[in-house]
C-alpha cells in the first residue's frame, strides 16, 4: 500500500510495567496522544481498559486500549511510527508475550491483507502454543489472532465496532459476540 486516499488504521495498546516513571494507566493515555500527533488525519481512542495479562499468570493486569487512525501512508511506515513510540517508553523485545511497558499493533489497516492471503491464513491456523513459539519476519494483516482476543477487540468495539476484516468478512462486533462471555467479564473499563 502506498501513499493515497486515507485507510482505517486500527491499533491496539497495551502495558502492564511503569515506563518513564508513569503507571501503565498514564503511559497508555500518553502513548495514544502521541499517536495521535504522529498521524495526519483524524485519530479517535478507546476507553482504557483493564485486562489479564496474557497468558494467564505471565504477569500484572495491562492496561489496554485500541485507537481508529485515518492513514494514507504504508503499513510499514505506520508500524515503523508505533515502533518508535514504543522504544520512547523503553520497550525491548526480549521473548514473545512478556510483561512490557508498552505495545502498539497495527492490527489492521482498511481492506488490506499483508502479505498476501495464504501467509495471514497460515499464521491464523497457528494453535496458541505455536504461535507462543514463532514470531513473523514480516508485518501480516490483519493481525493473524484478532478474532480470539478480547483485549483487542473491547476496545476496538469502542472506536471500530463495524470494521470488517477482510480476510474474513467478520465485523469486530461479530468476532465479540464469538468470544467466550467468561473472559469478556475479566475485561474491565477503567474511565
Amino acid at each position: 500500500m502506498t501513499s493515497g486516499n486515507p485507510q482505517t488504521g486500527l491499533i491496539a495498546l497495551g502495558a502492564n510495567l511503569p515506563a518513564q516513571g508513569m503507571p501503565p494507566k498514564a503511559s497508555v493515555a500518553r502513548a495514544m496522544e502521541m499517536v495521535a500527533e504522529a498521524c495526519p488525519g483524524q485519530a479517535e481512542g478507546s476507553r482504557l481498559f483493564s485486562t489479564p495479562a496474557f497468558p494467564a499468570g505471565s504477569g500484572p493486569d495491562f492496561v489496554n486500549a485500541a485507537m481508529r487512525v485515518d492513514w494514507s501512508g504504508s503499513a510499514g511506515s505506520l508500524l515503523d511510527i508505533l515502533h518508535g513510540i514504543e522504544t520512547a517508553f523503553g520497550r525491548t523485545r526480549a521473548t514473545r508475550w512478556e510483561a512490557r511497558v508498552m505495545d502498539l499493533d497495527l492490527i489492521g489497516l482498511g481492506d488490506a491483507i499483508l502479505p498476501d492471503a495464504q501467509t495471514r491464513a497460515d499464521w491464523a491456523k497457528l494453535t496458541p502454543d505455536e504461535a507462543a513459539e514463532v514470531v513473523p519476519d514480516q508485518l501480516i494483516l490483519p493481525h493473524p489472532r484478532l478474532a480470539e482476543r478480547g483485549f483487542v477487540l473491547v476496545p476496538l468495539a469502542d472506536v471500530a465496532p463495524d470494521w470488517v476484516d477482510p480476510a474474513t468478512g467478520r465485523s469486530v462486533r461479530e468476532m465479540l459476540t464469538a468470544l467466550d462471555p467468561a473472559e469478556l467479564e475479566t475485561i474491565r473499563p477503567l474511565e
